[in-house]
């Protein structure tokens, strides 16, 4: 008994170790990669992605360390985004990890949850990026990547979590991979 735990935490540490480097590589790589395959990467938002990556197959621990971390890294190898905005963006990133989760628990239908948590948390992160626009605080467009496409991507990842989770998926009943 005790080796099947061991085993099967190795396996999680090991999981959640491989979801890191690959999200801190990914955000790393995202100016190399898009600039090669001539699209704007950051408009399918990276960052979020690998949070998302991280709530299907991770513990909510470090889908929080991932939403905190993530703004915090890309900022310090690129001062990119600006410090505000990167400050903004961990709090829209920790918003949708505890929505997820807050609503994941009231909701049986897990897509609805896993969208709603996305769309609540960008509604947050508008309203105070427009707040600090109106105090020159942040000198940047309201809307930098388009509706339709946030749309998309929002859809897509509520959709990745509802096909990946299932609603007696332990993970959600125990706030993530044990």
């Amino acid at each position: 008994m005790k080796t099947a735990l061991q085993t099967e935490f190795r396996q999680n540490y090991l999981r959640e170790i491989g979801i890191d480097l690959l999200a801190v590589s990914f955000v790393f790589f995202t100016p190399a990669i898009s600039h090669l395959v001539r699209f704007p990467l950051y408009l399918a938002e990276p960052m979020r992605l690998m949070l998302i990556l991280a709530l299907a197959h991770s513990r909510k621990a470090n889908a929080y360390l991932l939403a905190l971390t993530l703004p915090l890294f890309s900022f310090a190898i690129s001062a990119h985004p600006v410090f505000p905005k990167m400050i903004l963006i961990g709090m829209e990133l920790s918003l949708n990890v505890f929505l997820f989760y807050l609503l994941t628990g009231k909701r049986r239908n897990l897509f609805i949850a896993a969208l709603l948590s996305i769309l609540l948390s960008k509604l947050a992160y508008y309203l105070v990026k427009f707040a600090l626009i109106r105090m020159c605080i942040l000198d940047s467009e309201l809307f930098s990547t388009p509706i339709w496409i946030q749309a998309l991507t929002s859809l897509a990842f509520g959709l990745y979590l509802f096909v990946m989770m299932s609603p007696g998926d332990n993970r959600l009943s125990k706030g993530g991979l044990q």
